[in-house]
């Protein structure tokens, strides 16, 4: 289900193109103000605030294309979190049965 997730926010239909829902999934190569609004996303989330979202539709950015943004980001850090988890668990378990 998770790499269902991935594979929608990613490649499925949207309003922001493809290029941009990978750059805010990897949280990387976005353009200022995106780049802030993204990162804050990530490392953030409790301070992201309507300014944030207003400064970054000034650059022409529908609000469709915000949410998918957002959205992706979102995804993007989980999974790196969750892969992370998934990397330390085999590590424990591989050093447990040595």
């Amino acid at each position: 289900m998770h790499r269902a997730l991935v594979d929608r926010v990613l490649n499925g239909p949207g309003r922001a193109s493809a290029e941009q829902r990978a750059r805010a999934f990897d949280n990387e190569g976005l353009a200022p103000p995106l780049d802030a609004l993204i990162g804050k996303v990530v490392d953030r989330p409790a301070q992201v605030t309507e300014e944030d979202f207003a400064v970054a539709k000034a650059t022409g950015c529908t609000e469709d294309e915000l949410f998918e943004l957002v959205v992706c980001a979102a995804v993007g850090h989980s999974t790196r979190l969750y892969e992370a988890g998934l990397a330390a668990l085999a590590e424990a378990t591989a050093d447990g049965e040595a």
